[in-house]
């Protein structure tokens, strides 16, 4: 496809980062079970409602009709397998156990000296939040987990998450910095056994102080803030919420030109991946790929010697594999194009562009 397409668009593009949302929520105000209304979504839409964070949620509220006191359903359903997760919904890429740590019932996380220690839930801690504009911030009051995780969603963000050793090593001084007494701090990170429906790795919980944790499923509760609880799945008939995917894996193994005309004639357009949480958006449905590699919109310019993508926006926010992603591309004999590994951390990867993969199109 000739490059001259995609100049026009590339030189008006600005290093601004729109937020995107990864899906539309439809509220379906009739009466089932959660198999029942879990079937029903698949065939109507993608399928029950996955939520990845509050931004998803505030969404998800605003498809439900007002005036409903109602009971609602999602797409989370208690599993047998116990698993780490960040209260965020960061994707747990990095662990720091004083030892081998397994999940495990009602159990979270405290840092001391730079290391991960497994606590009751209840127990008490002082404890850490992330806030978009001031970064970390100490809080030295001493309250169960949970609370903790009120308090920094109501005040700032969420409980800090820790993604690598240099994040770790940068918390562990800043607790050492205002921790006078040494004591354990809350971090982030649970264990429980929820799982989507979709099999999302969303691990974003908002729970009501009724929450029991028996085996159900989870229902929204309109009359508090729309604050989750766990009800029997057989015998529990409420209306529910479906979700339809913004963001599609195509599992034909296309070339690079190919994927981008089917996204166009089907869909919108191949994705862009603008920032780290569109990244996390694209680790979330790049499991489903069957290819070792998956396409993205990302294209490079040999007359240029620029990396661009196809939606018009230039390459800010970036996650290439060691050794990928320069501007001296090899140009011979093909033209190169970005793809997203299916595995491992799916960092991106330069490919020819006549290879064959699977790809991700955009829906909005």
């Amino acid at each position: 496809m000739a490059q001259s397409l995609y100049f026009p668009l590339l030189l008006i593009a600005l290093c601004s980062i729109s937020e995107c949302v990864q899906r539309q929520y439809h509220f379906i105000n009739v009466n089932k079970n959660w198999t029942e209304a879990q079937r029903y979504c698949r065939k109507k839409y993608t399928d029950l409602a996955t939520v990845d964070n509050m931004n998803d949620m505030i969404q998800l509220m605003k498809s439900v009709n007002d005036g409903v006191n109602q009971l609602v359903w999602i797409g989370l359903q208690k599993a047998n397998v116990y698993k780490w997760h960040w209260s965020s919904g960061d994707p747990v890429l990095f662990l720091n156990w004083t030892s081998g740590e397994s999940a495990g019932s009602n159990q979270c996380t405290v840092m001391c000296n730079g290391q991960w220690i497994k606590e009751a839930c209840n127990n008490t801690s002082v404890f850490i939040c992330y806030n978009m504009s001031r970064g970390l911030v100490f809080v030295n009051q001493t309250m169960n987990w949970r609370d903790a995780q009120s308090y920094c969603r109501q005040n700032h963000i969420d409980l800090v998450s820790v993604r690598n050793q240099n994040e770790n090593q940068q918390l562990e001084k800043f607790i050492n910095d205002r921790n006078s007494s040494g004591s354990a701090v809350w971090i982030g990170l649970f264990s429980d056994t929820w799982q989507w429906s979709d099999q999302s790795n969303s691990s974003f919980r908002y729970w009501a102080d009724n929450f029991k944790d028996f085996s159900y499923s989870a229902a929204i509760q309109p009359n508090k803030s729309g604050q989750w609880g766990d009800y029997s799945s057989d015998y529990n008939q409420f209306p529910f919420v479906c979700h339809e995917d913004k963001l599609i894996v195509v599992q034909q193994d296309l070339s690079w030109s190919e994927a981008l005309r089917y996204c166009r004639q089907n869909h919108v357009d191949l994705v862009s991946v603008q920032s780290e949480e569109m990244q996390y958006k694209v680790m979330n449905v790049v499991k489903l790929a069957s290819t070792e590699a998956v396409w993205l919109g990302l294209r490079h310019s040999c007359a240029l010697g620029i990396w661009f993508w196809v939606s018009g926006e230039t390459v800010c926010y970036q996650n290439w594999a060691p050794g990928n992603g320069t501007s001296e591309e090899d140009c011979e004999p093909t033209v190169r194009s970005g793809a997203v590994q299916s595995g491992g951390n799916r960092t991106w990867i330069s490919r020819p562009e006549t290879d064959k993969l699977n790809f991700i199109c955009r829906n909005y």
